[in-house]
């Protein structure tokens, strides 16, 4: 199938996908095989549907994308207080293999910011693996978020196959729902950022981790890039913009954000 036939299936596909909250234990059921399906993950690591049930039911969000009757994706956001404030943590977005890659986790989170909004949020946050290329360039490039903190190990030992066996250390996403940067960045606009600083993660990243020959390389650039983001955040540096290149590589932008930019608490 050519390259374009398959964009195009893809795009009528996605225009099918109806995203609305989950609400009963059959639909959280749901979510709990996602994670196997998506992550790989063994029981221990798994979130059961109770958790799922406790957000929804406590002012959190689990969001679900349906193709049909079918759940294919979700997000599941808990309630959270930080210095005074309240805002919502965003702890799990999973898409089916089949259904990537075509704008649904992007939308996924386009509705969750749509909900936390009505409710009176100003903030959203979520952690995810500096080493994931596709996810840091959504998160910070398509969304808007910006990063400034740094949590070595942050879930420890990762039954996943996907983190290749390395720490599971992540990035804050911040994401001021209502800021210029994030109203400009979701319609189009270009982000004018001075660019101080630069840490790139090579587009092999995925095969260092999943080859035991090579994983060691993943591991050491794994430590490298942690100490040059916990430097740069350590000297006032946030992660305000991220660019793939033509090989696949992808690069954090990092440079001078302050509160009034946002207009916000922090």
């Amino acid at each position: 199938m050519s390259t374009e036939k398959q964009t195009a299936i893809e795009i009528r596909r996605e225009a099918q996908i109806d995203i609305r909250p989950l609400t009963t234990l059959e639909e959280f059921e749901r979510c709990v095989v996602l994670q196997l399906e998506v992550w790989g993950y063994s029981d221990g690591d798994l979130i059961p549907r109770r958790v799922f049930l406790v957000a929804q039911r406590i002012g959190g969000q689990v969001l679900g994308a349906f193709d049909g009757d079918t759940v294919v994706g979700f997000a599941m956001a808990l309630p959270g207080y930080r210095k005074g404030h309240s805002y919502l943590h965003s702890h799990m977005l999973a898409v089916l293999a089949d259904y990537r890659n075509a704008g649904l986790g992007r939308r996924l989170k386009l509705a969750q910011r749509e909900d936390a909004l009505v409710r009176g949020f100003d903030l959203m946050e979520w952690t995810f693996d500096p080493l994931e290329i596709k996810n840091a360039h959504l998160n910070i490039a398509r969304l808007g978020a910006i990063s400034r903190r740094y949590k070595e190990d942050f879930y420890g030992p990762s039954s996943s196959p996907l983190q290749g066996g390395l720490p599971t250390d992540r990035l804050y996403a911040e994401w001021w729902l209502k800021s210029p940067r994030v109203t400009n960045i979701l319609s189009g606009k270009t982000e004018p950022i001075q660019v101080l600083e630069r840490i790139t993660v090579p587009h092999t990243i995925s095969q260092w981790k999943q080859d035991p020959h090579t994983r060691s390389l993943a591991q050491q650039l794994q430590a490298t890039n942690r100490m040059a983001f916990e430097s740069a955040f350590e000297r006032g540096l946030s992660v305000i913009g991220y660019e793939r290149d033509d090989a696949g590589d992808g690069t954090f932008l990092l440079g001078s954000w302050s509160d009034e930019e946002q207009g916000a608490w922090s």
